[in-house]
């Protein structure tokens, strides 16, 4: 491929609309509502002095057929005869066709749906069982009760994990969850919730219900057992 030539020089990304800057854009309405030529910007990161970024990238998918499969095949040693692509900028585009690549062909592994205080037990035992400190965790749902990730949110001592609503909100939210399982070890092996346990039960489930978040259980587990404030009628 031979270099491209620019006869004009197009407005500078800096000189855009705010609304119209692929990193903005992407940040307000996701990256689902970026043309091709807005993402490979984004990867690219930098124009010419001429020639703005989207220009660059727009001028990359014309060489090759305006086609990602075939702009897939090109080396860095082939993206770096456009004026304006670096050896860093021509790695960054080819790692992100790998990637696309390999999630192309990355087996589906099967989402397991969270619908009663055992399956959520269930699940977190690879990861509380034989704590010596409390944590808390929690279990990220979809619509479907489907599982989307589980988190730690705390380690604390023997009797007490400190818990950060804040922090678990903003794992609910930038996950897109819509319920969630509150999950927390006893190391005593006393599944007897705390007024500590009961009154944070109240105040999460509260600030969820402020988010459209629901609160479906919290499970009090210890290595043996389990207490659901769901089962109990406590929620």
């Amino acid at each position: 491929m031979a270099r491209e030539i620019y006869a004009t020089a197009p407005l500078k990304i800096q000189d855009w609309a705010p609304e119209d800057r692929p990193r903005e854009k992407l940040l307000r309405k996701g990256a689902s509502s970026l043309t091709d030529a807005e993402l490979l910007a984004v990867l690219i990161g930098s124009g010419t002095r001429n020639v703005s970024v989207v220009v660059l990238a727009q001028h990359i998918l014309k060489a090759n057929g305006n086609s990602l499969q075939e702009l897939a095949k090109r080396s860095v040693q082939e993206l770096r005869r456009f004026r304006g692509i670096g050896e860093a900028k021509a790695i960054a585009v080819v790692c992100a066709m790998e990637l696309t690549r390999r999630r192309a062909y990355e087996p589906v592994h099967k989402r397991e749906q969270v619908n009663t205080s055992a399956q959520a037990y269930r699940l977190l035992q690879p990861d509380l069982t034989d704590k010596s400190v409390e944590e808390f965790w929690v279990l990220l749902l979809n619509r479907a009760n489907y599982l989307i990730n589980k988190i730690k949110i705390s380690s604390g001592g023997t009797s007490r994990t400190i818990v950060d609503s804040k922090y678990l909100f903003r794992m609910v939210l930038d996950h897109q969850a819509v319920s969630i399982i509150l999950a927390h070890n006893h190391p005593s092996g006393n599944t007897t919730p705390s007024t500590t346990d009961i009154e944070l039960t109240k105040s999460i489930t509260n600030a969820g219900a402020l988010l459209d978040v629901t609160v479906l259980d919290h499970i009090i587990f210890t290595d043996r057992k389990y207490f659901s404030f769901s089962d109990e009628g406590m929620l």
